[in-house]
């Protein structure tokens, strides 16, 4: 007999089958919701990423050139003269050029002459002045020189400022405007690459103001921060991890470490300043302090990602040493610490990318000061790239505006070079298990 009896309310086969085909489809439909849900996720994230970016590409890119005037200024002698130097009437050479450059300006009006003199920026007296003092035999003579505009005329240029603005809410006046289109017509303006952004400590004046001081500081305070919290960290991890017996002390202990990892970083400021400045007397506003507090903030990071790291080699490893007569010490530092350190690396280059990062416990050690000159060692005041761009943020000038921003793309250059040190170590030093 070829017929099969079912039981009452059994399905048949086909019945099944069908049933089996209808789940899949449910789950196919489900995965690929799924799926689209992932996809938008990514993509909402990358359109964010890309928001944030063309923003600050988009305030902080004229950032990046400087407008100059270039001038033939005639040292005269009667202003300037070899025994007084460094003193002397630098300015007045300077706007006695512009003067010459400028017939339609009558400079016999004080007035007229200040505005004129307006033009260029504050510094460019003082470039004059340490090119003479250089070399005094300069007096007397007529030399070219290219220097920065102040920041209205550099706003000017890049049309910043709009010139169909009533004047009276104008930062330009009308003949100033006159007289800064007559310099271009002459060939006199240029606007090359801002490598002050780079050469430059801080200014009050933003045609001035550059990164010089803010990265000489981040500088010594990361490398104090990983000079205390790259040995510390790799040591306490691979006791705990290795050495450690596991009892109620060593689980304490690792609680409290990732509890750390997580507290916020004003609290580590607060730290700094009651026991580094307040008790032991540490220089406010130093590196050195500033890489003290990063440090306690980094070393529960990297011993994380290191016990990590060695808990991913095989214990195979361990037991084959163990069993060719090596000792503990042999077995961790000679097998397991070497093949655990590219994890050790990336963890640890990732912990000091976010120090680079933070501002709050700068700030409370007072690395936010006003420094016009770049830090010579970690126990000189300066400031530190997210301090700066504080500093600028704050800045009522329009000039800061385009700098904050150029100077945040600086430091996510950094971290995003960090970052990539970081995947390349992982990757060309990973080992397949």
């Amino acid at each position: 007999m070829s017929d099969i009896t079912h039981g009452a309310g059994a399905p048949t086969p086909k019945r099944t089958t069908e049933l089996v085909a209808a789940s899949l489809k449910r789950r196919h439909r489900k995965q690929a919701r799924l799926k689209w849900i992932g996809l938008g996720a990514i993509g909402l994230a990358f359109l964010m990423l890309i928001i944030l970016v063309g923003s600050l590409v988009s305030t902080g890119w004229q950032a990046f050139t400087q407008t100059h005037v270039t001038l033939a200024v005639y040292i005269d002698p009667e202003e300037i003269r070899e025994e007084r130097l460094p003193r002397g009437g630098f300015d007045d050479a300077l706007g006695a050029s512009l003067g010459r450059m400028l017939p339609q300006a009558d400079m016999s009006q004080r007035k007229i002459a200040k505005s004129v003199e307006k033009i260029l920026s504050n510094g460019a007296q003082f470039k004059l002045r340490d090119m003479v003092v250089a070399d005094p035999e300069l007096i007397g003579q007529i030399i070219t020189m290219t220097v920065p505009v102040a920041d209205p005329y550099d706003q000017l240029n890049k049309k910043l400022i709009d010139r169909d603005t009533p004047e009276q809410n104008r930062r330009v006046k009308d003949a100033e405007i006159g007289y800064f289109d007559a310099l271009k017509a002459q060939g006199a303006i240029s606007k090359p690459f801002n490598w002050a952004l780079f050469t430059n400590a801080d200014s009050r004046f933003p045609e001035l103001a550059g990164l010089k001081g803010a990265l000489a500081g981040s500088f010594w305070a990361l490398l104090t921060c990983f000079l205390i919290s790259f040995p510390l960290g790799i040591g306490a991890a691979i006791y705990l991890e290795e050495f450690a017996p596991k009892n109620k002390f060593s689980d304490f202990i690792e609680v409290n470490i990732n509890n750390l990892a997580a507290v916020p970083s004003v609290v580590f400021g607060l730290l700094a300043l009651a026991v580094f400045i307040g008790w032991f007397g540490l220089p406010r506003s130093a590196p050195f302090v500033g890489g003290l507090t990063l440090a306690l903030m980094t070393m529960p990071t990297i011993i994380i990602a290191t016990r990590a790291a060695l808990k991913s080699v095989p214990p195979s490893i361990r037991e084959a040493a163990l069993g060719l007569g090596a000792s503990k010490q042999q077995v961790v530092f000679q097998h397991v610490l070497p093949l655990a350190m590219p994890g050790v690396l990336t963890g640890t280059i990732i912990g000091l990318a976010q120090a680079l990062g933070e501002t709050a416990p700068l700030l409370l050690i007072g690395m936010n000061a006003f420094i016009t000159s770049a830090a010579s060692s970690p126990f000189d005041s300066a400031t530190a790239l997210p301090t700066q761009i504080f500093i600028w943020a704050d800045s009522p000038e329009r000039g800061f505006m385009s700098r904050t921003s150029a100077a945040i793309l600086v430091l996510l250059g950094f971290l995003v070079a960090m970052n990539a040190v970081a995947i390349f170590l992982r990757q060309k030093f990973e080992k397949k298990w």
